[in-house]
Formats: structure tokens, C-alpha cells, sequence
């Protein structure tokens, strides 16, 4: 199992995102955020998901 962890940017992401949507519907700015959160937890059991980094381009990142 991995330990993801969020980055300042990523965390400050998320907020915008929330704040954009709510600006329309607190409750899927709501939503939408949760959905995110739980997606990116699937990382810790599945870590082959998801695609290379491809300026990077490290199986490991």
C-alpha cells in the first residue's frame, strides 16, 4: 500500500475547483470534491492505475 500525499498546489486546486462550482451549487461543489478525494484513494490499493507522467516519464511518478 502507498501513502498519497497532496501537495500545497494540489490541495490549493481543489479549493479553486470547489469555489468555481459552488458559485453555481454548493452541493455538487460539494459533491464533486468528495468524488475527487475518493478517486485518488483508490490509488493506495490499485497503484498501476492511472497513466505515466509523460514529462517526467518515470513508472514510478
Amino acid at each position: 500500500m502507498v501513502r498519497i500525499k497532496w501537495t500545497f498546489q494540489a490541495k490549493d486546486d481543489l479549493k479553486n475547483v470547489a469555489e468555481y462550482i459552488s458559485k453555481d451549487s454548493k452541493r455538487y461543489a460539494k459533491l464533486q470534491v468528495i468524488r475527487l478525494k475518493t478517486r485518488t484513494r483508490i490509488l493506495k490499493t490499485q497503484t498501476r492505475s492511472g497513466k505515466i507522467v509523460s514529462e517526467i516519464n518515470r513508472e514510478k511518478i
